[in-house]
């Protein structure tokens, strides 16, 4: 069993960062679509200021907002590959980011009033199918916006990740937001308050010792599913790994 997994799950992602990462997706979703559940034909408030009006619709910009599922998986994957401590204070800041949109989608509903879409580039397509597959509701703060930052702030300091990537990860996540106005998906208040929430509670979480209630929790679940023996020789052996290169 540990040959498998060392061979063929581990060198993706690590086992201990499995079911915290998996939990992370599961929540998101249930805060997501739970609160619209609770909050149908509720009175939603509209926030739309001057300046989003002023904003230009972009089509093209639509893109960047499918794409950055992508974005997304990838780089949760790599911060859980960090370390194991790094790794459960995200998710201790990932999952206590998605209470506090929970609390705003319960108490603030928000909407807006979406543009009509002309033209049949593909640009055009894409924004009235997403129009269409997404509705304007949970819109502060900015989910998008959100998990797009903490896949930046997730290594803005970690060495380990090459400088180049972690770059790119802080312009792709600003690209992100941009494309949450360009495509009329959010107000502005929305794109900054996901950016608030995201860097309040990483730095509550790694600021504080609650992380060491989640890791004892996974790690039960985890030594549950995958085997104890397995998940700590594996961990051990990446520890040895890296006690080595620092030698070297």
């Amino acid at each position: 069993m540990r040959e498998f997994l060392k061979k063929n799950l581990d060198p993706i992602i690590r086992l201990y960062s499995v079911i915290p990462l998996i939990t992370c997706f599961a929540f998101n979703t249930l805060v997501y679509y739970g609160a619209m559940v609770i909050n149908n034909n509720r009175f939603h408030y509209d926030f739309t200021m001057d300046f989003d009006r002023r904003v230009p619709i972009i089509p093209g910009f639509v893109i960047i907002y499918f794409v950055c599922y992508v974005f997304w998986a990838i780089n949760y994957i790599l911060i859980g590959r960090i370390s194991k401590e790094h790794c459960m204070k995200f998710v201790l800041a990932d999952i206590s980011s998605r209470c506090v949109c929970f609390i705003f989608f319960i108490l603030i509903p928000t909407t807006n009033i979406r543009p009509e879409i002309l033209g049949n580039g593909i640009g055009e397509q894409l924004l009235r199918h997403l129009y269409l597959i997404d509705h304007p509701e949970n819109l502060f703060p900015s989910i998008h916006c959100l998990v797009s930052w903490f896949c930046f702030i997730g290594i803005r300091n970690q060495k380990q990740v090459p400088r180049w990537y972690r770059v790119f990860s802080c312009l792709f996540a600003i690209a992100v937001c941009l494309s949450t106005q360009f495509t009329k998906q959010h107000y502005i208040v929305d794109v900054f308050g996901g950016i608030i929430i995201a860097e309040l509670t990483y730095y509550i979480a790694h600021h504080s010792e609650w992380y060491r209630g989640v890791e004892k929790l996974f790690d039960k679940i985890s030594a549950i599913i995958f085997g104890e023996n397995n998940i700590d020789l594996l961990e051990s052996e990446h520890i040895s790994v890296k006690e080595q290169e620092k030698h070297n």
